[in-house]
């Protein structure tokens, strides 16, 4: 018993140090074809890119090259259905900057199935601002594809339209903006109701002067997927007769706190 209760108190006074455990959701890369190890400043991110310089997962020249009509990132053309405008391009260069360079994007990593990235994203919740202000901009450009992942020809080493399909404006093949953000990419991004500085959905760009509003929304997710029980697992209301914390430890995780109880009880 002693044994057992001196380790609770080291735990305790490691808790009350600092020596707090990483969420493993929070401030992470993804593992990815272009993608850091881990996020860390990068003091010389390019133009749109830049908003991410204190702490990034992307470095200085794929920045750079985020920003090229045809960059080696990905071989992705984008006009290929002629010279796309300026103001649309704009959005998918912050598209290529979130993806490569945000740690927020933690709670939608997925594993992927590809041979040049072993996770991606997957439904997040992007600000209907983002959404609808992506798709105004790029109603009249065009495009002879619905979803970008997959289906080119590449038969020349970078994207072309496929055999027999139509170069057609925005608009036509994506009538509203949840169409454009949820299908462009895969499901990538999630259409979302909510608004910029609701702390609910992931702006595509941020000024950095106020701060990265990602954080936030971040934080906000991972609370929420580690709060959904288990499938199968009755909501945790229906199960308080059954177990109780202990009560003045609320910094402890659960595992942690009653473990220190059994040994307290040994």
């Amino acid at each position: 018993m002693a044994v057992g209760l001196a380790v609770g108190l080291a735990l305790l006074v490691l808790l009350a140090d600092g020596a707090v455990v990483k969420d493993p959701l929070l401030n992470i890369c993804m593992d990815a074809k272009h993608h850091k190890s881990q996020p860390g400043p990068e003091g010389k991110l390019y133009d749109q890119c830049s908003p991410w310089k204190d702490n990034a997962c992307c470095t200085a020249n794929t920045s750079l090259e985020a920003h090229r009509d045809q960059s080696y990132l990905y071989n992705f053309n984008w006009n290929h259905c002629g010279v796309m405008p300026a103001k649309c391009k704009r959005h998918f260069i912050q598209d290529t900057c979130l993806y490569e360079c945000s740690p927020n994007l933690g709670p939608w990593i997925e594993q992927a199935d590809s041979s040049w990235r072993r996770e991606r994203i997957l439904h997040v919740p992007l600000c209907k601002e983002d959404c609808e202000g992506w798709w105004e901009d790029c109603k009249d450009a065009v495009t002879c594809k619905e979803n970008w992942h997959r289906g080119w020809n590449w038969a020349t080493g970078t994207n072309r339209c496929p055999w027999g399909s139509m170069c057609r404006p925005f608009s036509e093949v994506f009538p509203r903006p949840k169409d454009l953000c949820e299908k462009i990419w895969s499901s990538s991004f999630q259409y979302s109701p909510e608004r910029r500085g609701s702390g609910r959905c992931i702006q595509m760009w941020f000024d950095p002067a106020r701060g990265n509003p990602n954080v936030a929304v971040a934080k906000f997710h991972a609370w929420k997927k580690r709060s959904r029980p288990a499938q199968g697992e009755a909501p945790e209301r229906d199960r308080a007769g059954h177990a109780r914390p202990c009560s003045g430890l609320v910094l402890l995780p659960l595992a942690l706190c009653c473990s220190l109880r059994a040994l307290g009880a040994g």
